[in-house]
């Protein structure tokens, strides 16, 4: 699968009404989309859900990277599809396709339109998660600092990694010839340097935190503060309701697959 798929989950910074969504109530809505997707395999709702997302993927102006990213997954939808062709019927191997469709069309939509010091913030929130972190890790934001982090290191280290990939075929590396095994130790010299980028980065993460005295006092505050406009309400209402309406429908009736 292309390095390209994880582009889908880079945050591009554009002014746009999704991108200027509260992340909360854009969490919910993934969370309001995830649970139908999970509990049903009916085809038609998960077509439904996948095609409700496009004019808001249009609105944020990310289409043209999403769509780069479904092509770069064309192979694990590919293999889904193939794995539960042969142990199911086919029905059943469209839904499963659609559905790992829908899911990663939803992430790649949470995240390429919601930044993480938007999400740092929003996690802060949350009482719940800063008795966790204060609980297991000392201090109340290590735990938003952490999950943001690794947010931006993905689409960080997947730019680190084609770089090292067009350096090794520049130097005559082939990596698409050959059998599977051939192939797979074509990859050794790209994971290596790879690696050793990855330790070098975290190393100077850790002493840039050490040389800004994280993790800071217990009462910090931030420079901006996250509020709730009419919008998000209502998509926090609209949300809320597809939630409680599918765990309704899901303990009371049996929806088929078609």
């Amino acid at each position: 699968m292309s390095l390209r798929v994880l582009n889908g989950f880079k945050f591009s910074s554009l002014k746009t009404p999704v991108h200027r969504l509260d992340p909360r109530a854009k969490f919910l809505l993934v969370i309001g989309i995830i649970v139908p997707s999970l509990l049903f395999t009916n085809i038609y709702l998960l077509a439904g859900l996948l095609i409700v997302q496009v004019p808001l993927l249009m609105v944020g102006r990310v289409t043209r990277r999403w769509v780069q990213s479904l092509r770069a997954g064309v192979f694990l939808s590919a293999l889904i599809f193939v794995v539960n062709f042969f142990t199911g019927p086919l029905v059943n191997a469209v839904a499963l396709t659609l559905r790992f469709l829908l899911l990663m069309t939803t992430f790649s939509f949470f995240f390429m339109t919601t930044s993480p010091d938007d999400l740092g913030l929003a996690i802060d929130k949350v009482g719940f998660i800063r008795w966790l972190s204060r609980r297991w890790l000392g201090y109340p934001n290590a735990l938003s600092f952490t999950f943001t982090t690794a947010v931006r290191l993905v689409p960080t280290m997947a730019v680190d990694a084609q770089t090292v990939v067009d350096a090794q075929r520049s130097r005559g590396l082939e990596l698409d010839k050959g059998n599977l095994l051939k192939r797979v130790r074509n990859y050794i010299p790209i994971l290596i340097p790879l690696l050793l980028i990855a330790i070098r980065r975290s190393l100077e993460l850790a002493e840039a935190l050490e040389a800004r005295g994280f993790p800071g006092k217990e009462g910090r505050t931030s420079l901006f503060e996250l509020r709730f406009k009419p919008v998000d309400y209502l998509l926090l209402g609209i949300s809320l309701a597809g939630i409680f309406l599918s765990l309704w429908v899901f303990f009371h009736y049996r929806v088929p697959t078609i």
